[in-house]
């Protein structure tokens, strides 16, 4: 996705949001019981100091808020909530310099790529604004002295709920379509990177109805307040497997829509004919290191054919020194900090298993030496090769910066070992036979696709997942319709 846009990052001073509370209503309220709970910088164990932890009253007041902003907003008309949803993306574009050096001290990416995950945020408000006349109905024939129609009217307040790894660009970009449908938003940011969040309500809060759009931080308890209160019409989750299985039993007992974009165990698939550079390459680049792995979409098993196997792995190993952890405030930082000191043993941990299982490490596997960083949750680039499918590493989503290479002969075999796994999100196909690209994207359950390409994302491409990857698409005109309801009108004529 070509977003633009260049900043001097240098020049730029870290603005932390003036409020820590939780923001409904048009206005900032401490939390009821007040709760607060602290944040720590991911590369340093630094004090980001405290933030708002919604209780039940919490939550409580802002689903009220949130309905009365509701009964406001619907009633903009489409071309209206458009403007404003483009004046937030330009508010957005002129803060985004310091919007990424917030992230990059709250969630430990790179700043110089978060200013790109700024920019994909305020393209998502713009794309969602430009398509908000798509909201149609039909008309039916029911014959001689009748009109039967349809309508798309909004649901009401949706919950969304965003992951750490991406906080800005899932704030910005989330919010989007549920708002172009004529709904208000109670956005619940990351726990562990809330700070993005609030200081976008800081930022455009004040361009919409007072309730119509809300951001209430909290823990986990938070979130299932959230997800089960009856005042809530919808759910919508970037998040993991466990917590997409969660929400979904919560929205159950009110029979709640929800929208899943969960994990994700992806292939790279190279075949004979694939260029070892070019594979090679993109399996880097699809393993997202820069993130740390930290994404759902990383292609982080790498199936490669027998005949290019090793010539690919050394330019893989290669490739990989261009990946060192570093200060993610730094713009010359190519790699950033894992999340959590949790979540930074959890990989250590799969590390660990894959030795335990007979992997062998060709790449990384360690924590950097770099006494400079020793405070902090870094891990380096990990590639493991001799991996079979029944090791954990080829199995279980890590969340890291871990790739698991694979060699092949065996077509089907190795077709069988791509879609055993729960998850179905993306899949990469290396290969110049048009024969080969088209039969194999139609074999591999996962729904969205490359070949010969890896990470990108296209505005107006469904993105989503098969299997236990996801319910529903995001980034197109779907993810727009799924927050409205039809309504349907017959009127029977006078004669």
């Amino acid at each position: 996705m070509d977003v633009g846009g260049t900043f001097d990052l240098a020049a730029t001073d870290l603005v932390l949001p003036e409020r820590r509370d939780l923001y409904y209503g048009g206005r900032w309220h401490e939390p009821q019981a007040g709760t607060f709970a602290q944040l720590t910088n991911p590369a340093t164990a630094e004090s980001l100091g405290p933030v708002a932890n919604a209780g039940r009253a919490d939550i409580d007041a802002a689903v009220a808020a949130a309905r009365t902003g509701f009964a406001l907003w619907r009633r903009v008309a489409p071309l209206e909530r458009g403007r404003i949803l483009r004046e937030a993306a330009a508010i957005v574009r002129a803060n985004a310099a310091e919007l990424a050096l917030l992230d990059a001290t709250d969630c430990g990416n790179p700043v110089k790529e978060i200013t790109v995950d700024v920019m994909i945020g305020a393209a998502l408000l713009d794309f969602f604004a430009g398509i908000v006349s798509e909201i149609k109905g039909e008309s039916f024939d029911t014959g001689p002295g009748s009109l039967n129609f349809s309508l798309r009217e909004p649901l009401g307040v949706v919950a969304r709920i965003i992951p750490f790894n991406h906080p800005i660009l899932f704030a910005a970009g989330k919010i989007a379509a549920p708002l172009a449908a004529g709904n208000a938003v109670i956005l619940k940011p990351p726990e562990q990177a809330p700070l993005s969040s609030l200081r976008l309500a800081e930022l455009i809060g004040h361009l919409f109805p007072p309730g119509a759009f809300n951001v209430v931080s909290g823990d986990r308890d938070a979130g299932a307040l959230l997800v089960s209160h009856p005042g809530i019409a919808m759910i919508a989750l970037t998040g993991s497997v466990p917590t997409g299985r969660a929400i979904m039993t919560s929205a159950a007992q009110g029979l709640k829509p929800v929208l899943l974009e969960l994990g994700g165990k992806n292939a790279l698939i190279a075949y004979p004919d694939a260029d070892p550079d070019a594979v090679a390459e993109a399996a880097v680049a699809g393993m997202n290191f820069t993130w740390c792995g930290q994404s759902c979409g990383s292609t982080s098993r790498a199936f490669l054919h027998d005949s290019i196997h090793d010539a690919v792995v050394e330019r893989i190993k290669t490739r990989c020194a261009a990946y060192r952890p570093g200060s993610p405030v730094d713009p010359n930082t190519t790699m950033g900090a894992i999340i959590s000191a949790a979540q930074c043993e959890r990989v250590l941990g799969y590390i660990a298993a894959g030795r335990d299982e007979g992997a062998r490490i060709a790449y990384g596997g360690g924590r950097p030496s770099d006494p400079a960083l020793a405070r902090g949750n870094f891990v380096e680039p990990t590639v493991f090769t001799g991996v079979e499918q029944r090791m954990r590493i080829a199995r279980e989503e890590i969340f890291g910066p871990v790739l698991s290479v694979l060699r092949w002969s065996d077509e089907r075999a190795m077709l069988q070992d791509v879609n055993s796994v729960d998850y179905g999100l993306t899949a990469s196909i290396w290969t110049n036979d048009l024969d080969t690209a088209h039969r194999t994207a139609q074999a591999v359950e996962a729904g969205y696709i490359w070949i010969n390409d890896v990470a990108a994302h296209y505005l107006g491409a469904p993105f989503g997942g098969y299997k236990q990857s996801g319910i529903g698409r995001e980034e197109c005109l779907e993810e727009l319709l799924a927050f409205t309801q039809i309504k349907n009108v017959h009127i029977k004529l006078r004669h």
